[in-house]
């Protein structure tokens, strides 16, 4: 147990779901639901984790990344449920029974799978609600334009279906190559995402921006797309995914990564991506209030500099994951940043350089299931 500790129990938070999805017209005859891709921070079932194994990219530091995966397992499944999708279940299981405190152990539930890589965020459902049962939507996952192997993790989200570890109307877009961390929602009908991704030419869909917008606005109950044209971090697999950028945060904010050093070679990109954010407003005609973090400071591996970035955090139900970098100041004001978009979160302070290895962080990692889709949901009243 030793590196562990029992994280005191934050403040609930409030999470009225029915606020967002309702209809408060006094005028309308009946009440109605609307139907929107949940935002990260609405009531959720659990999170899935994809394990890493000998088999992916993280054989040569496997011990390493597995620590990592070891620390978040905890984090999460003190929580709220945590599934773990893996080709290798009782190996996981007995490892973590050895680490972990039956308080989190008794809320892991484990899917076998044949799996490519571990990024959850990227090959995992995207869940709509507003329409009684939750729709899981399934997309195309192609190792982010055919970079990698995506066969087995292409395969997942249909066994787990299959399997009914998660409940839901089975909703497949596989002629559509789309990958959860190339957008953004708020839950109210505002999406936010990167030309350079969803745009890209490598990407297995339309590339005209108005055949894209159609479909995520049928697909996704989205009024507004947010299309940021700059903003890139160097050592980038995704083609600029938006969680590494920027994030649509509760009570009309965005918090975003800031670079302040004109000798970077960010500062140019990322002044033009903040610019772009400050014109941006919301359904309502009001400008989005824009929360810095800070660029990390360089972290090169091999003569190649890894993207790190605070922004690309995992909500849970009462707590904020933060990554983090072995960079105190930094660090820090990056917790005081998330801290002031959820003051009523318990923000968990996470070292992920061994993910950014691999060209990736904390939330490319995860992935949330809102209220209802986990068919082992955890009760509140558990925590």
């Amino acid at each position: 147990m030793g590196i562990f500790t029992l994280p005191p129990k934050p403040p609930r938070a409030d999470l009225d779901v029915e606020s967002f999805l309702r209809s408060d017209s006094t005028q309308a005859p009946v009440r109605r639901f609307h139907r929107t891709l949940a935002a990260e921070w609405f009531p959720q079932s659990g999170v899935q984790l994809t394990w890493p194994h000998a088999g992916t990219d993280w054989a040569s530091m496997l011990s390493e990344v597995t620590e990592t995966y070891i620390r978040m397992a905890y984090e999460i499944a003190t929580r709220e449920q945590l599934l773990i999708v893996t080709p290798e279940p009782e190996k996981v299981r007995a490892l973590l029974a050895g680490r972990l405190p039956r308080r989190a152990t008794g809320h892991i539930t484990y899917a076998e799978c044949d799996t490519d890589d571990t990024w959850a965020r990227d090959h995992g459902f995207l869940t709509v609600i507003g329409t009684g049962q939750p729709e899981l939507l399934d997309f195309h996952f192609n190792g982010w334009g055919g970079k990698f192997a995506a066969q087995h993790d292409n395969a997942i989200n249909h066994r787990l279906h299959e399997a009914g570890i998660v409940r839901g109307q089975y909703v497949p877009h596989l002629d559509f190559e789309l990958e959860g961390g190339s957008i953004e929602t708020d839950g109210m009908g505002t999406l936010l995402t990167t030309t350079r991704c969803l745009l890209n030419p490598n990407r297995q869909h339309p590339h005209d921006r108005t055949a894209v917008e159609a479909c995520l606005s049928e697909w996704f109950g989205i009024e507004q797309l947010l299309w940021l044209e700059h903003g890139a971090l160097e050592g980038d697999d995704t083609d600029c995914h938006i969680d590494t950028l920027a994030r649509l945060c509760p009570e009309n904010k965005i918090l975003y990564v800031r670079c302040d050093d004109p000798q970077d070679t960010h500062y140019d990109e990322l002044r033009k991506m903040e610019a772009e954010l400050r014109a941006f407003q919301n359904k309502s005609g009001e400008a989005f209030t824009l929360v810095p973090v800070p660029l990390p400071d360089a972290i090169v591996e091999d003569g190649e500099r890894l993207p790190a970035t605070y922004a690309n955090y995992l909500v849970l139900n009462r707590a904020v994951l933060l990554p983090t970098y072995a960079q105190p100041e930094k660090d820090e004001l990056a917790r005081r940043a998330v801290q002031s978009v959820f003051p009523k979160y318990d923000i968990v302070p996470i070292d992920c350089r061994s993910l950014i290895r691999q060209h990736g962080s904390l939330h490319c990692a995860t992935m949330q299931f809102p209220k209802g889709v986990l068919s082992t949901e955890r009760s509140a009243d558990d925590n």
